[in-house]
Formats: structure tokens, sequence, C-alpha cells
């Protein structure tokens, strides 16, 4: 079975970051996992960055069919217990009901290490989970930004432009891929 990580809703919200995590996630690099207050926090955010709320929610309605096994269900009783950050606490308890390896999330300091340790869990920026992905599955990872350029018709779209926008939230990863592809990958 693939590495489990769950997303926060602060890296599925980003619409480029969240497509290259899909991606990869379709292209069995790992497993992505959320829960429905997860998804509420996504949809009802998105309205926030001028997305309708009907797309927002057909947003959320597609990664919900695309990926049917990522919902995780049954962590509410355990969110009393988690000694993260209060607003926080549903995601640490939805990463140990379903048994996460990590919680990809832009709030890493929401996510201490006394409070991830006794579940060995570890919170990673979607940065450094990213470098991962190209370390662990170059090809994949580079084919999945390829393909992301290439789905993106209205507007079209280069390599340059979705690096620039990934710039934003993934610096690291999208200075790799750059030096990546001016070395011939």
């Amino acid at each position: 079975m693939a590495f489990p990580a769950l997303l926060d809703a602060c890296v599925l919200i980003p619409i480029k970051l969240t497509d290259l995590l899909l991606r990869l996630a379709e292209a069995n690099t790992y497993r992505p996992l959320w829960s429905q207050d997860v998804l509420d926090e996504v949809e009802r955010n998105l309205p926030r960055l001028d997305v309708a709320p009907d797309k927002a929610h057909r947003r959320v309605q597609q990664m919900r069919d695309t990926f049917p096994d990522a919902l995780v269900t049954g962590y509410e009783a355990l969110i009393p217990t988690m000694t993260n950050h209060p607003k926080d606490r549903h995601v640490l308890a939805a990463a140990v009901r379903a048994d996460a390896a990590v919680i990809v999330t832009h709030n890493v300091k929401d996510f201490p290490s006394s409070a991830l340790l006794p579940y060995d869990i570890d919170a990673v920026h979607p940065d450094d989970f990213l470098l991962d992905q190209l370390d662990l599955y170059p090809a994949q990872t580079r084919r999945c930004v390829r393909e992301q350029v290439a789905a993106c018709q209205n507007p079209l779209i280069t390599v340059a432009q979705l690096l620039s926008t990934l710039d934003k939230t993934v610096p690291r990863f999208a200075a790799m891929i750059r030096e990546q592809a001016n070395q011939g990958h």
C-alpha cells in the first residue's frame, strides 16, 4: 500500500498545488487522506479566493469521487485528546485514526513534535513533501508537472508559468524542477 499522507486544508486550497498533489496521488506515489472537516474547510474557504461556491462544491465533490478511499471517518472522539494547536486537532485526530505517516500542511508550527511523537506522525511542509516525491519518484513527479501543464487549456500555460505560480507555495520544489529542466531532465 502507498505511503499514507493526510492533506490539511491549507494545501488543498491553492489550485495549482492541489492539482499537483492529486496528480501524484493518481500516479500512486502516495495515498492521499483527508477528513470531512478538512473538506468542509476547503469548500468554505475557496469562495474567499473568488471561487464561486458552486465551483468550490464541485471541486470538493470531484476529489471525493476520484479518491473514495481518502475520506477518514471515526476520528471525532480522538479530537479532545490531541495536544496540538486547538484549531488543528481535528487534523491530527484524523491522521491518527488513519495511521497516516505524515500530515502535509503549511502550518507545521501547529503540530509540535510533542503532540506528534506518541503517534509516530510527522508534519511536513508541502515543499518538503514534494521534494521527497521528486527524490523518490523523479520520473513520475516530472511527468505529473508536464501533464498538469498540458491539461491547462483555458488559458494555456507553460512549465515556467506553472513554476512561477508554485513559487508562492512550494518555492524550493519549483526551483528544483527548473534546475532539472535546465539539466535536460
